[in-house]
């Protein structure tokens, strides 16, 4: 292949993937990478290295490059998750050939190759229109790739399909542990405390993302009541968010009443009005005691709580809201109810409930 062409797959994305292999290399480790972070293991306290009467610790070390061993750590689980699935995957196709008198590659012959439909002219007319400014090449130059991408793609599919099928068969379960991000649930909650799954919120009042997430842990609490407890944690993102700050040291002020929840509602009800005069007459509207929560909210009562919550969230990866983690879980952004449910429900199964 020439290197014009090596570059056309490149920009095209052409992966090979057939018949559920998984391209590891993706995401490969080096020995190199296993051995520095097997060196980072031991006590926190473990001196690394001196510089005159100054001692490096290992949770020195781990708080510098945090971002990064999150990075590492989360690329290692996904190589163990692709592995396990691929392994799960040949194991069934193995029970299955062995019960048809057949080897597996002659099953796979018949239940996926077979299956295969040659690919048409139109299909790849289809296909380089609906990326021709990215492959910047004529279609005469790259159609033969085209079609092999394709008839690969179709491969992949016939294969999962088929695999899938046979999950339905034979029982598979798999006891990988979810990636878990040790996270605090303080703060303000509502749920009992010894509930099987905790949900731990990091948010921004004046973020609308935050609000799409109101609803959806609303229906949470509905749903699966006394299962649950959600927490609430602080972070504004005052460099884009001029009133974030205020707003969540008020959400602190009307805890001090018992009126958080009424405040965390009544503020994401109305997100453009959150300035400091707003936020007390929110206060007054939800019957608290307007004197005791306007000294709360002048006097920056809980702006050191708010700052830990952010320190906290940046700690555990945190970049942008809504956060949630669930049993410590991570999951980003304004997740619909369905993916949070399918999380809930995992940790219950786990759990035996």
């Amino acid at each position: 292949m020439k290197e014009e062409n090596r570059k056309t797959v490149s920009r095209l994305g052409l992966l090979v993937a057939v018949f559920g292999v998984v391209l590891l290399g993706l995401w490969a480790f080096s020995e190199g990478d296993l051995a520095a972070e097997e060196a980072l293991k031991g006590a926190d306290d473990k001196v690394l290295a001196t510089v005159g009467d100054h001692t490096v610790t290992r949770r020195e070390v781990e708080e510098k490059i945090a971002s990064g061993l999150r990075e590492l750590e989360q690329k290692r689980y996904e190589m163990l998750q692709q592995g396990l699935d691929l392994i799960v995957r040949e194991k069934m196709v193995e029970l299955a050939a062995a019960e048809m008198g057949m080897l597996p590659e002659a099953l796979v012959e018949q239940e996926v190759q077979a299956k295969i439909a040659p690919v048409t002219d139109g299909q790849v007319d289809e296909f380089y229109e609906a990326r021709k400014s990215q492959i910047q090449q004529p279609k005469t130059e790259v159609a033969g790739q085209i079609r092999d991408y394709l008839e690969q793609q179709q491969g992949v599919e016939a294969y999962a399909t088929f695999v899938d099928g046979l999950r339905g068969k034979y029982k598979v379960e798999t006891f990988l542990d979810p990636l878990r991000v040790e996270v605090a649930s303080t703060g303000p909650a509502k749920g009992p405390e010894d509930a099987p799954v905790t949900i731990v919120e990091f948010s921004d009042f004046e973020c609308p993302y935050c609000s799409r997430v109101v609803p959806t842990l609303d229906k949470v609490s509905d749903t699966y009541g006394d299962k649950v407890r959600i927490v609430f944690r602080q972070f504004p993102l005052s460099s884009i968010h001029a009133n974030a700050q205020k707003a969540a040291e008020a959400s602190l002020c009307a805890n001090e009443q018992g009126k958080f929840w009424e405040m965390h509602d009544s503020m994401f009800a109305s997100q453009r009005a959150l300035g400091v005069e707003a936020l007390k007459n929110k206060a007054t509207e939800l019957d608290m005691e307007p004197d005791r929560f306007n000294d709360c909210l002048d006097s920056s009562r809980y702006a050191e709580q708010v700052a830990g919550d952010l320190e906290a969230g940046q700690a555990a990866g945190v970049s942008g809201t809504p956060a949630l983690f669930v049993n410590g879980r991570f999951l980003n952004g304004a997740q619909p109810y369905e993916s949070v449910a399918q999380v809930i429900d995992d940790e219950l199964r786990r759990a035996g409930l």
